[in-house]
């Protein structure tokens, strides 16, 4: 046998050897290839919707196979809900205070500028985005800031449970980079695709985006003012009440009270007052009570901008949230009847310990 033939017979040999190996192993090769085809398929989806092709082709030129980091997200999502005190501890205490009362100096000029233009209180806009983003810190760390048409890409591809709102977000998306507000290297966002200082979802920022700073791009990810703007702008097209609260503290009489909506002077008829002791500042709002520690912890009477806030995120907790931290940012000291929890609250830095 000559050594040419040998050679031959040795490369054919290990071919199929490495392609046996291949089939038997979940390899990314095979799995990328059925990825490349789902985005192959999709382009005439995105094209349809008024992607151009080109630019959803310009998109895709570096996307070669799913993002795994996105799909581990999607699969651990923890499914437990925390006790109240553990939710609000994590989200109000003494640092997101401090720092939203910094970045309330430092951006007075813009948030003033918001506030003429939108109506929507500028302690609330700072507690969204400590809330969303840590005042931008989450924007600084890679290994949670992911390629948003990847992210959706994946989601669309892999995920089931997803993979219908991750249609939709990643044409919202291309239609973004249409719009050549950002460009697809910095086009970044959480594995669901939230994007930006204020975290919007693709949809949402087609809504509601601002070009506050007049360089003629909406740019939620690299200009404060934009961000802020575009939430001021989603709370007050769902329907912010200038000038009001989004609801107090009270205090509860003893017995059963009523459910269902009333003016805050039918509640105050009852036997409900502020827990601060202070007047409500308008009797006629109405308002719905609300106690998420059950009648031992803290209790609330939630006036509409508590709904328009829920806006942004669906959840009870996540609007009272915000609205604490706001009142704490402008100021406040916080509640007067504390949550019930198992153990003395810890300090900020004690919880990182």
């Amino acid at each position: 046998m000559s050594v040419r033939n040998a050679a031959k017979i040795f490369t054919s040999v290990m071919a199929a050897a490495s392609l046996s190996l291949a089939l038997l192993m979940p390899g990314p090769a095979f799995a990328d290839a059925g990825f490349r085809q789902w985005v192959a398929g999709f382009r005439a989806t995105a094209v349809q919707s008024g992607v151009s092709g080109a630019l959803y082709d310009q998109a895709f030129r570096n996307i070669r196979d799913i993002d795994p980091v996105v799909l581990e997200k999607a699969r651990t999502q923890p499914e437990f809900t925390a006790p109240a005190w553990d939710y609000f501890d994590n989200r109000v205490h003494d640092q997101s205070v401090a720092v939203g009362q910094q970045m309330a100096r430092k951006w007075k000029p813009w948030l003033d500028r918001i506030e003429a233009r939108f109506g929507v209180n500028r302690y609330i806009l700072l507690a969204i985005w400590s809330m969303e983003s840590n005042y931008g810190e989450i924007l600084k760390r890679d290994d949670v800031m992911r390629n948003v048409v990847r992210s959706l890409a994946t989601l669309a591809y892999a995920d089931p449970k997803r993979a219908k709102f991750a249609r939709t977000q990643l044409v919202a998306a291309l239609k973004i980079l249409q719009t050549g507000d950002i460009d697809e290297s910095h086009l970044s966002g959480s594995w669901a695709g939230a994007m930006g200082h204020t975290q919007f979802i693709p949809t949402s920022y087609l809504h509601y985006a601002v070009d506050m700073d007049g360089n003629g791009k909406r740019d939620i990810w690299n200009s404060i003012p934009d961000a802020l703007a575009t939430s001021a702008n989603l709370l007050k097209k769902n329907g912010w009440q200038a000038g009001k609260t989004w609801g107090y503290e009270v205090a509860l009489p003893a017995g059963k009270l009523p459910g269902g909506s009333k003016t805050l002077s039918q509640w105050q008829a009852l036997g409900v007052v502020r827990a601060n002791g202070k007047p409500f500042k308008n009797g006629s709002d109405k308002a719905t009570l609300k106690v998420p520690d059950g009648r031992n912890g803290p209790a609330f009477l939630m006036i509409k901008n508590f709904t328009v806030i829920k806006a942004y995120n669906n959840a009870d907790k996540y609007a009272l949230a915000v609205g604490l931290l706001a009142d704490e940012i402008a100021g406040s000291s916080g509640l007067v009847q504390d949550w019930k929890r198992p153990f003395t609250k810890l300090t900020f830095e004690e919880r990182q310990e």
